[in-house]
């Protein structure tokens, strides 16, 4: 019985940990294309 609630806590805290590095990336994207879009329209008055 311990190892299965230490097996279900596990797995919680690695499906967590995937959501957050999932969200991390997303915002760590969301900052490129910002950067992107700047030097674009920095390029485009040139």
């Amino acid at each position: 019985m311990k190892k299965l609630i230490i097996a279900s806590m596990a797995a919680m805290f690695v499906l967590t940990g995937c959501n957050t590095f999932k969200g991390l990336g997303q915002d760590v994207s969301s900052a490129g294309n910002a950067v992107t879009g700047s030097a674009q329209e920095v390029q485009n008055k040139i």
